[in-house]
């Protein structure tokens, strides 16, 4: 029974988003029609307009694309159960990157499909006025080693955002720190400093005004067991008890997104085989760079959903 291939389901986070992404999925089936409606009712407001018209610029916004990608995320895993039938591999973990998270907890029935868009929206929202709060920025930091990249922010009071892969960190501050911490990376050997597009400094401690608003709001949702383990950000270590939600969403909102750890975890639990569930192919690619011999499987359109059928 060694030999039996495990699996791996894992969702994208903000980033992933692109105008349209969805909207195949919704024309061709009803369980995905009836999904967008839930999240529609569930903030009020029409996430799936948004996902399938855009325009772009808001649906970048983080109080818009959390929610989206949470809803086009669920919908490719619904629509893949649907089409494959029992051919769908079982995952034996969930994993989700930032945002990603919440979608994991969906899947592995930790929360239902209407509170982690709720959750999302929320979370966009506060994310989005703490950054107004205390302006931050980040940045990619490519071909650089984390030891060295950590020496740097101990030098510019900045953090380390999210550990993705060999070679790809990204750092987050106060904008004129990472100004700083940039110039200094490119100086100690970064092959490339790329900033991003982002409303504030995510997955650092200027993030704490959304912790305190997310607190609340969580403290209000009753979280169940998983049924297969999620491994946390915060930790890259599996969570498999309702208690220990609340403190690891909390966690993730001003602490390092441990991605490449996660992975390196799940490999060395017998995972082979990592299916991303969303648009774009984000986290497939972070994972190959991690491990060579790892299997990435994409679900993120009508086409993918439809080869299970095959």
């Amino acid at each position: 029974m060694s030999d039996v291939k495990k699996y791996a389901y894992v969702f994208p986070g903000q980033g992933s988003q692109a105008v349209g992404m969805g909207k195949d999925l919704f024309d061709n089936f009803d369980s995905v029609r009836e999904l967008f409606k839930q999240a529609d009712d569930a903030i009020n407001f029409s996430i799936s307009k948004m996902c399938f018209d855009g325009p772009e610029d808001e649906l970048r916004k983080t109080i818009n694309s959390q929610p989206a990608l949470v809803t086009v995320e669920y919908a490719c895993l619904i629509a893949a159960r649907e089409v494959a039938g029992g051919n769908l591999p079982a995952a034996a973990f969930m994993a989700g990157h930032s945002l990603g998270e919440y979608t994991a907890l969906a899947a592995a029935e930790v929360i239902d499909f209407p509170t982690a868009v709720r959750l999302s929206r929320e979370r966009g929202r506060l994310m989005f006025e703490a950054g107004n709060r205390q302006p931050g920025a980040m940045s990619a930091v490519m071909g650089l080693d984390e030891a060295v990249l950590a020496e740097v922010c101990r030098e510019t009071d900045t953090v380390i955002a999210n550990i993705n892969c060999p070679g790809q960190l990204v750092i987050s501050g106060a904008a004129e720190n990472i100004a700083k911490a940039s110039e200094q990376a490119k100086a100690k050997g970064a092959a490339r400093v790329i900033p991003l597009q982002v409303s504030g400094a995510f997955h650092s401690p200027l993030m704490q005004a959304a912790v305190e608003g997310m607190a609340e709001v969580l403290g209000k949702v009753a979280f169940k067991d998983p049924t297969v383990p999620v491994i946390a950000n915060v930790t890259a270590l599996p969570l498999t008890r309702a208690d220990q939600f609340k403190d690891e969403l909390l966690r993730q909102l001003t602490s390092g997104v441990q991605w490449q750890r996660t992975v390196e975890y799940l490999l060395s639990q017998g995972i082979k085989s990592f299916i991303e569930f969303g648009p774009g192919k984000v986290l497939a690619g972070l994972i190959k760079r991690i491990s060579r011999e790892a299997e990435t499987i994409n679900i993120g359109d009508l086409a993918a959903v439809t080869a299970f059928s095959s």
